[in-house]
């Protein structure tokens, strides 16, 4: 059959999947955004579902003071003796630590917090040891991924931290995983940034300590050389054997706006590649060491068709699942109900490094027209375009002495510039929609049946080269305001892709 990628659309990055009886799980990061870590399953490899989050309990995760992009950086997913596994770190507290539960569809325990430093850490389990992972620099000064042995129910470390490869070359040498692969050890891991020169390493031993031998051709996946190519930064993988043993990659990547056009505002998302094995145990994947955007491979029946939602509502989403909060939410600001959300507007606002009034869904595609109705009793509520608190671009309505109106502000940088109103007089509704593109967001007003057109924002403005940072755009709906009777009432809420 043929597949297209990426198999998990939009801000996702990170992932780590592991496979339990017939069905595959995969977490992934979430820095400032809470619930934390999102987890999905399938049975296919190609249509994946989210089932929860691994952190949805405040006490779990310090996000309170964490800037955008800090927080909770990417996380390994592992089964072992009937128990799921998360590990993770929290960037911002510099904490290495994870998270238990015999039930993946229900709460995860309390952190475990492990003495060692780094990020991207990993769990290894053989016989009664657990192996610990991380990038960084060991307790005798010497970089690159680190290691040591823990007691897996306290964290405590059973050994000193020791640096068992320095990878091959490239910078920033991260995302390590191990894994037993007929009857060696291969060492996985990421290189070059998560950037346009991401790429995939690995080595392999005789034992989990190594020493490990680098695999001569690395990279063995990057699409650092593709100029042109709309699938860039391709990196940070683990690997998953399906149920008829064929292995794959499953990684990030980001897609880029044009074929020249090098930005990304989409985020870092989940994609899916062929790994095969030689006669010696090394192993190669995609297509000449590179990731294509669809495969035609025999690996998957090609009676299993890839579903793809077009179409996101009120109705056919969860907002335990497919919604999320900037940082830890204050509950009696949001009423939530099946057909409609009610937000309360306080002080702080999107410009800020802290817990506005806001509730997000990711942005999954270039081309798509996002559509929501509005009423207003005082402040300001509307929807957002949101990469971090300083680039982000709000169609809202809110209101001034002498009634309502709309505008579309553009936030970038240090330049905030309302570039549009619409006067409203006593009205306090309308419905409010942007039409995107991969180059451009437009900005519309309905009144009636009448179409204004309040102007138009480049996507690059909320790219990751320009904003910098790790995540990718949210459409969000937020209110701000004070006093007592600053809500806004949003329904009709569609978000179609095209």
């Amino acid at each position: 059959m043929k597949y297209n990628n990426p198999v998990i659309k939009g801000f996702y990055p990170d992932p780590s999947v592991c496979q339990v009886d017939n069905t595959y799980y995969l977490v992934c990061s979430s820095f400032q955004y809470f619930p934390g870590v999102p987890i999905f399953e399938s049975k296919d490899l190609i249509n994946w579902v989210q089932i929860g989050h691994c952190l949805t309990r405040t006490g779990q995760v310090q996000l309170d003071t964490v800037d955008s992009s800090g927080g909770v950086f990417a996380p390994t997913l592992r089964y072992n003796n009937g128990r799921f596994y998360m590990t993770t770190t929290n960037d911002t507290t510099r904490q290495n630590f994870y998270v238990w539960t015999d039930d993946i569809y229900g709460e995860w325990s309390d952190p475990i917090h492990v003495d060692q430093g780094g990020i991207d850490p990993d769990l290894y389990f053989e016989d009664s040891k657990t192996y610990f992972m991380s990038n960084g620099t060991d307790d005798y000064g010497v970089g690159g991924i680190i290691q040591c042995e823990i007691e897996i129910e306290t964290g405590r470390k059973l050994t000193p931290s020791r640096s068992v490869w320095q990878g091959s070359g490239g910078r920033y040498l991260e995302s390590p995983h191990l894994y037993k692969i007929h009857g060696r050890y291969y060492l996985l891991a990421a290189e070059g940034g998560t950037e346009y020169g991401h790429m995939i390493t690995y080595a392999r031993g005789d034992s989990p300590s190594g020493p490990f031998e680098t695999y001569s051709n690395n990279p063995v996946l990057t699409n650092r050389n593709l100029g042109g190519y709309e699938l860039q930064g391709v990196g940070h993988g683990d690997l998953v054997q399906d149920q008829d043993k064929n292995w794959w990659l499953i990684h990030l990547g980001f897609r880029q706006t044009g074929q020249y056009l090098t930005y990304h505002h989409l985020g870092r998302e989940v994609f899916l590649t062929p790994v095969t094995f030689d006669d010696d145990g090394w192993f190669t994947a995609g297509h000449n060491g590179t990731t294509l955007m669809s495969f035609e491979t025999e690996r998957i029946a090609g009676t299993i068709i890839q579903q793809e939602k077009k179409v996101f509502t009120f109705d056919n989403t969860d907002w335990n699942l497919d919604w999320c909060y900037l940082r830890h939410p204050v509950p009696g600001n949001y009423r939530l109900e099946p057909d409609k959300v009610r937000l309360k507007g306080t002080g702080v606002t999107l410009d800020a490094p802290a817990s506005p009034t806001f509730i997000g869904i990711r942005q999954k595609d270039f081309n798509g027209v996002i559509s929501c109705r509005i009423s207003l009793t005082n402040g300001e509520a509307g929807i957002t375009l949101y990469m971090d608190e300083n680039h982000h671009y709000d169609l809202a309505l809110r209101n001034h002495d002498h009634g309502y109106e709309i505008i579309e502000r553009l936030n970038i940088g240090d330049i905030k510039s309302i570039e549009k109103a619409v006067e409203l007089g006593h009205c306090n509704h309308a419905t409010l929609v942007i039409k995107s593109a991969p180059t451009h967001y437009h900005f519309y007003a309905q009144l009636d049946d009448t179409e204004i057109l309040l102007g138009a924002a480049h996507t690059k403005y909320l790219s990751s080269e320009v904003a910098g940072g790790f995540t990718g755009v949210l459409i969000g709906m937020y209110a701000t305001g004070e006093g007592p009777d600053s809500h806004a009432e949003f329904t009709d809420f569609s978000c179609e892709y095209y």
